[in-house]
């Protein structure tokens, strides 16, 4: 009896990109069955604005082999992603995006590094085919990520990887509603390698990520993997602090041993509101660890889903 082929999952975020998935599936499909191994494609629609779900029923009719998931409103993308891993069945399961910037192709040299033995393949984007903006904001996510959580990360990689059924599993463990994929499995420490793979332009529309999204996205990685900002503060408050007390001492010095009084309200009040702004900037900061803490105690699901597409299969 023959051996088995291996399964490979790819699990894919849709949002905004319809008219790329019949060409994304069809690409896939023809890569994995010439590594060889079976296929396996869940695309979870994330509240896509041009009813992708349609396009996905389509697909779904047309090769049992893809699996739509229907979220119920936007969740973001790194939660899609832990939707369709939570469904994913294969031996090794890849993680790309559906704008097709991820060419699928590079998928059979991921499953290959892999080979070499290695539990986790990121693919590296040598030359981004990105714009300006979206370079240089990706590059100052990952230099002020790594300053606050001490580590060292590289700005070529994201989402596109292949990864063993183990750390899939060791993921869907992890609940925490701040999601980001990469570093969360980067942080599993199980044997990663990379592979430079080529990168397309965006076939269809603009990014997702303005760059209200991406701070937003910065501040909760940031804070959901270091506490590194509170030490912070409170390293300024005591330096502040001594600060503080060194001027005052000086002050006392001038007025009683040098006879010199002390003028200047300006400077009173100048300082007044820089100790005030400095103190509702650590307010802040505090502030967004509680309501981290609070969301996180509230234990909502990740995501809901409002259909698959074997939910129809069943006669559900």
């Amino acid at each position: 009896m023959g051996k088995s082929l291996p399964l490979i999952s790819t699990v894919v975020p849709v949002f905004g990109c319809k008219s790329c998935l019949k060409e994304l599936c069809r690409r896939v499909i023809t890569t994995i069955e010439s590594i060889p191994a079976d296929v396996e494609i869940i695309l979870v629609n994330d509240a896509s604005p041009d009813n992708a779900w349609a396009t996905i029923q389509e697909l779904h009719e047309q090769d049992k082999r893809i699996m739509g998931i229907d979220l119920a409103r936007n969740f973001g993308q790194h939660h899609a992603i832990t939707a369709g891993l939570d469904y994913s069945s294969g031996d090794w399961t890849v993680v790309m995006d559906c704008d097709l910037q991820d060419r699928p192709e590079e998928i059979k040299k991921l499953y290959e590094k892999a080979q070499e033995g290695y539990e986790v393949v990121f693919a590296k984007r040598v030359e981004r085919q990105d714009n300006w903006f979206k370079k240089k904001t990706s590059q100052l996510f990952y230099r002020v990520y790594d300053y606050f959580s001490g580590t060292a990360s590289d700005h070529t990689v994201a989402n596109f990887s292949i990864s063993q059924r183990k750390v899939i599993e060791a993921y869907r463990g992890m609940r925490e509603q701040n999601r980001f994929f990469p570093l969360f499995i980067q942080w599993m420490g199980y044997e990663t390698g990379n592979v430079p793979v080529k990168h397309d332009a965006r076939v269809e529309g603009n990014t997702g990520y303005n760059l209200k999204k991406l701070i937003t996205l910065a501040t909760d990685a940031i804070i959901s993997q270091s506490n590194k900002p509170l030490r912070l503060s409170i390293q300024f408050g005591f330096l502040l602090a001594l600060g503080s007390l060194v001027y005052g001492l000086y002050l006392f010095i001038r007025y009683f041993f040098l006879d010199q009084h002390v003028q200047g309200w300006t400077s009173v009040m100048v300082s007044i509101y820089f100790i005030g702004g400095l103190i509702f900037f650590n307010f802040g900061v505090l502030g967004l660890y509680i309501g981290k803490i609070f969301n996180e105690t509230k234990n909502r699901p990740l995501y809901l889903i409002r259909k698959t597409t074997e939910d129809k299969d069943e006669g559900r």
